[in-house]
């Protein structure tokens, strides 16, 4: 169906899958409207004179690499709006071309008018129902809320879902106490330098526990399959700015921080949270929860930190935002405790694979990998996803359902570290600075699981899923011989199941690596599907299989081994009332913003629940599948 003349001179066009020859672009780092995207876009247009387009009538929304070997050449890849009446008014000879303009979705698509989401912050100022000098509560809600003059909320775990969380509540005039059992980024920070160098882990600040939660120290991605373009995820991501991220996060295909960019960020968004007026407790831990009449009315608490300031304290309150991260596993006991309902779900395991980077590089780029320049170059440092559906057997019994084997967490230019809890147990994970400059690429290459896996080694119940992970980290650890040692093998020597006399390529592992035949880990159907897997990702990614490639093991917390069942609309436990769980722990996120856009939601239905918004939340950021972020 074709267009109205007149509609196609309202608004705005985008343009779709401009690509731009890397010769023909300034690189990676460049996010205007440069003269080889004129050009482009002049075709696009059918303009005949590129230098004679406006710059300032368009804008660049999306910039990615594509270097894919069905290309025949490697080039940025753009998405483009233009701004109709910017352009007449600065070249009014565009006005034929416009008017012979036909959208083809995914290609050139016509956009009525220019729908604007802004930052968290703005947001709710714009959607306030009273002011925070007002008395909220005083609606005759059931239970404790309307009994002071503001509702007090706890936010447990200061990872992204509890973060937001926060930020929404304590902007609608919550009083919101913000309690973390690890420590503040700085303080982290040398806990984490004390167990990489010395190897003490302090069991409560780690690489898993602490302010802004496990993606602190980690790669930083902000890649989500919950919609790149929606509302709510641009609001998070203009929220990330505002705290301090550089604004190309809105604009790069594969958008990641890394540390360094993340702990200043942290400090920032901290310290607005303390201005609006939420008490943050840095080293508390939760230890059970207080219930009367079915209904969570406060939170028992002790010190995490090693200080001894206090031993336990009961702390009063209306409703808990949980939202601790899937490596609390002592909080899952809590909840059986008080009879919450648990429900096992799938995830998967594997081990983490480093590769050189230049290796990589090479193998994506070809003769472009020297203009990568360790993350200084016109192009992006390399990485990879790869996946692959297999059925497998194992212990003489048929896994009919097929499962997956896949790259998770990619770290270009980064290092492998030590995410255990527990000193009996080792887990890993990688991670990565902004400019992802190392000379190694790793990637947890993982195997799904199900309830299937778990009760074949004899594992039953809510927590089967953390049983089976358990199982693993015990077992690596075994095979390393304690202290964190990480049991390695080559990949070669993986795929022929043999170990081989050669020396073992170096790790950015620091606290020690041993050779180990990593068969002996897992059950053989997983083994085998990696084996399987592997082979097929070669094929892909010629060279994959390598006596420089190092695999470790092992990876184990992909994703929650639980998910906390939650009304879909209010966001409250099932069979607790008071209780909101969110994020990754809950089983609703995977990764920094589909956690963040939970607890985001999470505030909100809450806020909705104590009579401070009265607003559609649908109307504020477009149609999002509010309870459905397990998918990621």
């Amino acid at each position: 169906m074709e267009m109205n003349e007149d509609e196609k001179f309202k608004g705005f066009w985008r343009f779709f899958k401009l690509g731009v020859l890397v010769e023909n672009d300034p690189g990676k780092d460049f996010v205007d409207v440069g003269e080889g995207l004129l050009v482009e876009i002049a075709k696009a247009l059918k303009f005949p004179v590129a230098s004679m387009l406006p710059p300032e009538a368009f804008t660049v929304l999306r910039k990615s690499f594509d270097a894919r070997k069905s290309q025949k050449e490697p080039k940025f890849v753009y998405t483009v709006e233009m701004d109709v009446d910017k352009l007449l008014s600065l070249e009014p000879r565009t006005y034929d071309f416009i008017s012979s303009l036909e959208p083809k979705i995914g290609v050139i698509e016509h956009v009525p008018y220019e729908r604007t989401v802004g930052d968290l912050v703005n947001v709710i100022n714009d959607n306030k129902k009273i002011k925070h000098d007002k008395v909220p509560g005083e609606n005759g809600h059931s239970g404790s809320l309307g009994s002071h003059n503001k509702p007090k909320v706890a936010v447990v775990g200061s990872g992204p879902a509890g973060l937001f969380a926060s930020l929404v509540l304590a902007e609608f005039g919550v009083d919101v106490t913000l309690i973390e059992r690890g420590q503040p980024v700085e303080k982290r920070g040398r806990d984490i330098g004390a167990l990489v160098v010395r190897k003490i882990l302090q069991s409560e600040s780690n690489f898993c526990f602490g302010e802004g939660g496990a993606g602190t120290w980690s790669d930083g991605k902000l890649v989500t399959r919950i919609g790149r373009n929606s509302g709510s995820v641009l609001s998070v991501m203009k929220t990330l700015v505002r705290f301090g991220a550089p604004e190309s996060i809105l604009v790069d295909g594969k958008p990641h921080l890394g540390t360094d960019r993340l702990i200043p960020l942290l400090r920032n968004f901290r310290q607005h949270l303390q201005e609006i007026g939420v008490n943050i407790r840095f080293g508390t831990r939760v230890d059970d929860l207080i219930v009367e009449n079915g209904h969570v009315v406060g939170v028992n608490v002790s010190d995490s930190s090693g200080s001894s300031q206090f031993n336990s304290k009961k702390l009063g309150f209306d409703a808990v935002v949980l939202g601790v991260g899937h490596s609390a596993r002592d909080v899952y006991h809590t909840l059986l405790s008080h009879n919450v309902e648990l429900v096992p779900k799938d995830f998967a395991v594997g081990l983490r694979v480093e590769h050189p980077q230049e290796l990589i590089n090479s193998i994506q780029y070809s003769k472009l990998a020297n203009e990568v320049r360790s993350g200084r170059g016109k192009i992006p440092v390399a990485d990879y996803k790869v996946v692959e559906y297999v059925k497998g057997e194992g212990n003489g019994t048929q896994f009919t359902s097929q499962r997956s084997c896949y790259s998770f967490c990619m770290c270009p230019g980064g290092q492998v570290v030590v995410t255990s809890i527990d000193p009996t147990e080792l887990c890993i994970n990688g991670m990565s600075f902004s400019r992802r400059a190392s000379k190694w690429a790793n990637a947890a290459l993982a195997v799904t699981v199900s309830l299937e896996d778990f009760s074949a080694l004899g594992f039953h119940g809510p927590l089967a899923g953390v049983e089976f992970q358990r199982e693993f980290e015990r077992r690596a650890a075994t095979m390393g011989g304690g202290n964190f040692v990480v049991p390695v093998q080559t990949v070669k020597d993986f795929m022929d199941n043999t170990l081989s006399a050669t020396t073992l390529p170096s790790s950015s592992y620091r606290l020690g690596v041993k050779a180990a035949n990593l068969h002996e880990l897992f059950p053989v159907h997983i083994t085998e599907a990696l084996q399987h897997s592997l082979s097929t990702f070669n094929q892909e990614l010629p060279g994959f299989i390598s006596h420089n490639a190092l695999l470790h093991g092992v990876e184990t917390r992909t994703s929650s081994p639980v998910q906390i069942p939650r009304n879909a609309d209010t966001f409250e436990s099932m069979s607790l009332g008071g209780l909101y769980p969110v994020g990754e722990g809950a089983g609703y996120a995977g990764g920094i913003v589909s956690a963040a856009v939970d607890g985001m939601y999470a505030g909100f239905a809450l806020a909705k629940r104590l009579d401070l918004f009265k607003g559609d939340i649908e109307s504020i950021f477009g149609r999002t599948q509010n309870s459905g972020f397990a998918k990621y």
